[in-house]
């Protein structure tokens, strides 16, 4: 290939030139989410090639890649890793469509794999926004600006060989590479890598929901309470309704009390932008952008950080975000009364979901706070033992529910604090009972078949197995 031009003719070319052949791992990211259009178009590619039995590594799979469901019938794709899992490929993995099992690992786990030679990427192709003929690129610059592209960079840094695929080829220096072109062996050019308005697929408004609404309050309380909301807090919550709630009751706190936060992490939305720019919050640090105001504001403040995956949570790393983190508010989908959180399999066993950050800033902040609704579904949130864990129980302190709060028994000060403040809680058998009381006890999982995925945790040990469900 050559150096000082790697722009390639065609995708089929690029690929060609990399040598990928049977059997070999090709990875992706999906900062552009429900919109990215780059992991089909190159399984697509590789299909007519007649590359076959090939691993999958991506950051996600959202609902816009269930095209690989068909790639792994047609036996182009054999193995998955990633960090998460949308339903629609999800409940087809959970029937026993691919015979190997899937890798679950988080965002941290991810390029921690990378970094101690558990994984290994043959072929990085790297969806870019804009790129120079060289390969420096950047996610923040062109007509499908997507913001960070963070969870690629490790992808950069240890794959083999690394395609940029981008719609909008610059002028050579790109001023900005968040990968430069060192990494870089090829680059392509397509019509479009993707539509960036899908990056806001999800919730990432405040909720209106009372239930939403009181939960969010009980964790403002709460986080009053605990003692970190003071000068140089730090911060993380996700892109929820619920979450963006506290997020706003929190910012009222600040406000009231002249406090001003270090940083706020993770994926970054509108409303942490707003409180960054109205000087709550020194830094924004940013691994992906979860809407259009955040892709503006990382182009547009130096003081809005781009940073790697790894940066933000590899426990591989001498240190990384997330280890800095005071507090982080994170949903679950069942909790059980050790405290284990379940965000991969929904309350039949099928794949739904994914850790993506949750385990790694869980272990890494202060206070770890999980807000949820007690039912939802008419199924109860607290369970005998979660379907999957995600999350170990000893890296959770505190549930916040409409019904009242319950806190990890090892957090006894916490747990003391809470109630001096005058806030409803209750042991987690307690509210467990609560809500069976009102649902009734749920029906037994359905019989499950083979192991279909394993998930493993941030250091790279097994956690859980999922298996396949038999209906």
């Amino acid at each position: 290939m050559k150096r000082d031009n790697k722009v390639m003719p065609s995708l089929a070319e690029a690929i060609r030139q990399t040598g990928l052949r049977d059997g070999m791992t090709v990875s992706f990211h999906h900062h552009l989410r429900d919109g990215d259009a780059v992991l089909n178009l190159v399984l697509a590619e590789c299909e007519k090639l007649g590359v076959r039995d090939l691993t999958v590594n991506a950051s996600a799979l959202m609902a816009c890649h269930h095209p690989i469901v068909d790639f792994i019938r047609k036996g182009t794709v054999t193995g998955i890793e990633c960090n998460y899992m949308h339903p629609v490929v999800g409940h087809e993995i959970s029937k026993g469509l691919l015979a190997r099992e899937v890798i679950f690992r988080s965002h941290g786990g991810r390029p921690a794999a990378l970094e101690r030679k558990e994984a290994h990427i043959d072929v990085a192709f790297i969806a870019a926004s804009t790129s120079d003929r060289a390969g420096n690129c950047n996610g923040r610059d062109g007509r499908t600006a997507f913001g960070s592209i963070g969870y690629a960079m490790p992808d950069a840094e240890h794959a083999d060989n690394v395609v940029v695929v981008t719609d909008h080829l610059a002028p050579y220096p790109v001023s900005v590479a968040s990968i430069d072109e060192r990494y870089v062996d090829a680059v392509v050019v397509i019509d479009s890598i993707g539509d960036p308005d899908k990056i806001m697929s999800g919730t990432t408004r405040v909720t209106r929901d009372p239930i939403g609404l009181l939960i969010a309050d009980y964790t403002a309380r709460a986080l009053s309470a605990s003692g970190l909301l003071e000068d140089g807090l730090s911060f993380q919550t996700g892109a929820g309704g619920t979450s963006l709630a506290v997020a706003s009751f929190i910012g009222e706190i600040m406000r009231g009390r002249g406090i001003r936060g270090s940083f706020a992490s993770g994926g970054i939305t509108g409303m942490l932008v707003d409180l960054f720019q109205e000087g709550l919050f020194e830094t924004l640090i940013d691994v992906q952008c979860f809407d259009r105001d955040a892709v503006r504001s990382i182009r547009d403040n130096e003081k809005h950080r781009e940073i790697s995956a790894s940066t933000y949570a590899s426990p591989a790393v001498k240190s990384s975000v997330v280890d800095h983190l005071d507090i982080v508010i994170l949903g679950a989908t069942e909790i059980d009364s050790q405290f284990n959180v379940n965000v991969h399999t929904d309350s039949n066993g099928f794949i739904m979901g994914g850790s993506g950050g949750h385990s790694d800033t869980a272990a890494g902040a202060k206070l770890s706070v999980i807000v949820a609704p007690l039912i939802r579904a008419r199924l109860p949130l607290i369970v005998d033992r979660v379907g999957t864990i995600s999350t170990p129980g000893k890296d959770v302190d505190l549930l916040v529910t409409q019904y009242g709060l319950a806190c990890n028994p090892e957090k006894t000060e916490l747990d003391y604090r809470l109630r001096s403040a005058g806030l409803p809680v209750f042991t987690i058998e307690e509210l467990h009972e609560r809500a069976v009381g009102i649902t009734g006890v749920p029906g037994r999982h359905p019989s499950q078949g083979r192991p279909v995925a394993r998930v493993v945790s941030r250091d790279g040990d097994l956690l859980d197995i999922i298996r396949a469900v038999n209906r």
